[in-house]
């Protein structure tokens, strides 16, 4: 008997979760479209970081727009990244979506990644996303920038006191 009271609970809390609210009885839709459409945007940018992250860059290629790398230089500039996505709830954090238009949207968020140093890096970046017919996509270009990636190496060349004559 003890244990066949908490498995009845459990039954009806189910049954109350999974029952359809009045709204979507009469047919109304059960979410906001924009918010609907933010979540899509929000799920395909984890996606692109988790991809990146396994390191699956072929499919992270295909999630990619408006690059001049090929696929193979694409892959091995990523692959040789300072760094690279944190995982689980280290890797986004605090996101708002914003939809400009129905084929362009910024993610503002909180990104965690690992790099050289160890423990998470914090960056704090808008990142810009559109929409494709796979769903959306990111430039290679922002993710060079999110991967510490620049055309211009950062260099720091150590010059000696010079004695003055």
């Amino acid at each position: 008997m003890s244990v066949l009271r908490p498995l009845l609970i459990l039954m009806l809390v189910v049954a109350i979760a999974a029952a359809p609210s009045e709204g979507a009885r009469r047919g109304a839709p059960a979410h906001d479209t924009s918010s609907a459409s933010t979540q899509e945007v929000l799920k395909d940018f984890e996606t692109i970081l988790d991809l990146w992250r396994d390191g699956r860059y072929d499919e992270l290629y295909q999630r990619t727009s408006s690059g001049k790398d090929g696929r193979e230089k694409f892959a091995n500039r990523l692959a040789s990244a300072p760094r690279k996505p944190a995982c689980c709830w280290e890797k986004i954090q605090e996101a708002r979506v914003s939809l400009k238009s129905a084929r362009s949207a910024v993610v503002q968020a909180r990104l965690g990644f690992e790099g050289s140093t160890p423990g998470t890096e914090f960056v704090t970046k808008a990142v810009h996303l559109k929409k494709e017919a796979s769903g959306w996509s990111i430039a290679q270009s922002e993710l060079y920038s999110l991967a510490d990636l620049s055309s211009k190496r950062r260099r720091y060349k150590y010059l000696p006191i010079q004695p003055k004559k």
